[in-house]
């Protein structure tokens, strides 16, 4: 009897969760932004990584997933959650606050790229044609980025290069799951990433903070409540439901959305007006993450990956 051909289109029951994934997380730049436009980054992050983190356990718990870890794995899990939680929320975050938020999603969804590089350096995967017209394609719109920011911030890309390096942050963590799974299921391993890679931020805020609370306006709340409940809760739960129900790979074009929708958001609610270069430097991206994330005809990969988006084919 010949194998069954791995399915190569998002089945029809993930349709409604891939939009809620891709305007939940796409919106979510903008609510950042208003957010720490007057809450301090470390406490609006250790409120964030919290509240996803008792969401995670308690969808766990409810479906009745283990929440149980061997002991060999908990120094993994931990080099995995400062990657995925702890750099990639204080990089991100701090980067959002300096740039429009637009511009943040582009640079943010580099991570693919990022993966398909560190992956042939740690990993010994092949750098394939298509993956090199893809890290060509990438680098060309991150250039465009970079050089605008130069000329536009007089020579302070500061906001530019704190989203790459949590965009890098965020691989790693990738390659780091990759060379030493874990076996643990999706939402255990999301929560008890939260867990670990919260401990810092909470740190973090009780010394980098203000220890007094001023009033915060109704925006801030909004974006605050937002990240707590709609990209830290729901997302990541539809997220991991479409990985569930669809290959790793196919599930990932979903994500080639997010900035799409980030960087209309960012018109719709913030009145920022992208730049020609934004344009451009995101259509190259897009046109990257395409020749990265999107399954090829031969194969297509089955395991799913942690937190924060795809793994890379």
């Amino acid at each position: 009897m010949p194998m069954p051909r791995p399915t190569t289109t998002l089945p029809r029951s993930t349709w409604t969760l891939l939009l809620i994934l891709t305007f939940g997380w796409g919106m979510n730049w903008p609510m950042i932004k208003l957010a720490v436009a007057e809450i301090p980054v470390w406490t609006f992050r250790a409120l964030c990584v919290g509240a996803g983190a008792v969401g995670m356990f308690a969808i766990a718990r409810f479906t009745g997933v283990p929440l149980r870890v061997p002991r060999r794995d908990w120094g993994a899990l931990a080099a995995m959650a400062a990657c995925n939680v702890t750099l990639w929320n204080i990089l991100s975050t701090y980067a959002v606050s300096l740039l429009p938020a637009g511009r943040s999603a582009i640079l943010a969804y580099t991570m693919p790229l990022w993966t398909v590089l560190l992956s042939a350096l740690f990993l010994g995967e092949p750098l394939t044609l298509r993956r090199t017209a893809g890290l060509a394609l990438g680098m060309g719109g991150l250039a465009l980025l970079l050089a605008d920011s130069l000329a536009s911030i007089g020579g302070r890309p500061a906001g530019a290069l704190l989203m790459l390096a949590a965009a890098i942050a965020w691989s790693s963590g990738t390659v780091l799951m990759k060379r030493r799974p874990l076996g643990l299921a999706v939402t255990t391993f999301t929560g008890w990433n939260f867990l670990l890679g919260g401990i810092p931020i909470v740190i973090g805020a009780l010394l980098f903070d203000p220890p007094h609370w001023r009033a915060v306006g109704p925006a801030a709340l909004a974006g605050l409540a937002y990240n707590m409940s709609i990209a830290f809760v729901l997302c990541f739960w539809a997220w991991f439901k479409i990985v569930s129900l669809a290959p790793a790979g196919v599930s990932a074009l979903g994500t080639l959305f997010i900035p799409v929708v980030a960087v209309f958001s960012g018109m719709l609610l913030l009145g920022e007006r992208p730049a020609t270069t934004d344009f451009a430097a995101l259509a190259l991206i897009l046109c990257a993450l395409a020749t990265v994330v999107v399954p090829g005809r031969r194969s297509v990969a089955e395991s799913p990956q942690g937190p924060g988006g795809p793994s890379v084919n």
